[in-house]
């Protein structure tokens, strides 16, 4: 495991200990001063006793580990990702665009024992982290592969059935996402029924644009969920999906699925749906 400096602070939150990239002999003022200006360019870990989070600067939190229990999706967002699963309860192949603190590559691996899980991260320092948030080893169905995503899709041959992007940096989504090339080398990946999950993180307008280079590659086959009153909203957009969806059906299978990983499918689908029939009175209005 990678040596990290560690150093205690009040600040932003009581008893916590950041813990960076950076030799034993580092000044520990000058990184504050960094840190607080916003220069660290590094990825850091911010121990609070029960959590462990991956941040890229002090305003938010990336990622987060209960350090009692490792694979819990300890973030809404990444639970509400996890709602793929109502559309295809048994992938063989997933592909994860991010890496990050790992929730997601962790769950899909330890859940999903017969899925294969590939993880592309573009930042070696978060790599570096890996073992710090218990990202498993590399094994015959898991593997975490250092490239830049848009370009690792753009020359993927084989086809997968999940593709999953959540790579957010410090202003929002990633830069390497965006383009519509990203979103039409993900369309030419998926397998015919294949779904792509998108974490449509920072402000409105990089949302909104980023969700119109979705609508103009899947075209009307997406769903949206909301993670809260103003964050994020997960995306879910199909290659073959059929134009509508038997929502009370879909309810009954998120209960089974409720039931076999703890995570509450039914009120996935019902917001889901409600986001739907949302979006469909708007384009009759208008």
């Amino acid at each position: 495991m990678t040596q990290l400096f560690a150093m205690e602070s009040s600040f932003p939150q009581a008893h916590s200990v950041l813990r960076l990239l950076e030799p034993a002999d580092s000044c520990p003022r000058s990184l504050w001063e960094r840190l607080f200006d916003g220069t660290y360019d590094k990825p850091f870990i911010i121990d609070s006793g029960q959590f462990r989070s991956l941040h890229f600067d002090l305003d938010a939190v990336q990622s987060a580990m209960c350090l009692k229990d490792p694979d819990k999706l300890s973030l809404a967002y990444t639970r509400k990702m996890m709602a793929f699963l109502l559309f295809n309860h048994a992938p063989a192949r997933i592909l994860l665009v991010g890496l990050g603190g790992g929730s997601l590559a962790k769950f899909c691996y330890r859940r999903l024992t017969r899925t294969a899980v590939t993880a592309v991260e573009v930042n070696p320092d978060v790599i570096t982290l890996r073992e710090e948030f218990r990202i498993p080893p590399d094994d015959d169905r898991f593997r975490v592969i250092r490239a830049d995503g848009a370009n690792y899709l753009a020359h993927l041959g084989r086809s997968k059935d999940v593709i999953v992007a959540d790579a957010c940096d410090r202003a929002g989504i990633a830069p390497e996402l965006d383009a519509i090339e990203f979103y039409q080398h993900v369309y030419r990946s998926l397998a015919q029924s294949g779904v792509f999950v998108s974490n449509m993180c920072g402000d409105l307008k990089n949302r909104t644009l980023h969700l119109s280079k979705i609508r103009d590659v899947f075209e009307d086959k997406f769903l949206t969920l909301p993670v809260g009153a103003h964050g994020n909203v997960i995306v879910f957009a199909f290659k073959g999906r059929r134009p509508e969806i038997d929502w009370e059906k879909l309810e009954v299978a998120g209960v089974r699925l409720k039931r076999r990983f703890s995570l509450d499918f039914p009120r996935f689908v019902r917001r889901m749906a409600l986001e739907s029939k949302l979006r469909r009175w708007q384009c009759v209005s208008t």
